[in-house]
């Protein structure tokens, strides 16, 4: 089966509501913005205008081109997130210093560069747990086999020097991630001067797209909605009982 490819692809808020920022996804090894078409159009239903950029990895210049395109459209409402998995994740956090850019979500952030050889079947399973995905990975035929095993480029690592990421960083990482170590993840965390991050339970490398995908929506969601309100991520729910 063959998926056309959109370069950029958008889900936008629903009719009648005010935008409350814009949302800059940044695809993984292997993939395409469409693949990001479910995770885009939740986010979107609850009032962020989203946005999916080509796999850096194909054409690094062409998907920082299209970013910078959408930090610098004064139409886009802020604040503006770049939201990256896999090696997405490692280039856009060595954007954050970029004007426009209030915060950043990073899924299955690979900080090592190791990479283990994968069959398809197997490097599916790695990707997701869940059958819904699984199942468009395997139709579709412009998602790239053996990407997950080819380590993002060095540099990229270089420039996402996580101490000198100045933006709010809501990490998302697998628990049960066997691509990108999270022990590693964790560390670089660590190191970055304001960032939280969610371990997902029982989760697979790709946090956005695995069984736990609301869960990981609903988390970026309350990221969003307390940036919105500032960049110390102003507490807007607590646990009482």
């Amino acid at each position: 089966m063959t998926v056309a490819v959109p370069v950029v692809a958008s889900w936008r808020e629903p009719e009648g509501v005010a935008p409350r920022g814009t949302v800059v996804v940044v695809p993984g090894r292997g993939e395409h913005a469409g693949v990001y078409e479910r995770f885009g159009r939740r986010i979107a239903a609850d009032g962020y205008r989203v946005w999916a950029v080509a796999d850096p990895t194909v054409d690094a210049d062409r998907a920082l081109g299209q970013i910078r395109a959408l930090l610098d459209d004064a139409t886009e409402p802020g604040p503006r997130v770049l939201v990256g998995s896999d090696a997405g994740a490692l280039f856009a956090a060595g954007l954050a210093g970029l004007p426009g850019v209030a915060g950043l979500v990073l899924a299955g952030l690979p900080v090592t560069a190791s990479a283990a050889a994968l069959s398809w079947d197997g490097e599916v399973l790695a990707r997701t747990a869940c059958p819904t995905h699984q199942a468009r990975l395997q139709g579709d035929d412009s998602v790239r086999h053996g990407a997950l095993t080819v380590p993002p480029p060095v540099e990229w690592a270089v420039r996402a020097d996580p101490t000198s990421v100045r933006v709010p960083v809501l990490g998302l990482h697998g628990a049960l991630d066997t691509v990108a170590d999270p022990g590693a993840a964790q560390e670089w965390y660590a190191a970055v001067p304001h960032a939280e991050l969610v371990t997902i339970a029982g989760g697979r490398h790709d946090a956005l797209n695995d069984q736990t995908h609301r869960t990981a929506a609903a988390s970026v969601v309350l990221f969003l909605e307390r940036l919105r309100l500032g960049a110390d991520l102003p507490e807007i729910a607590r646990r009482v009982l």
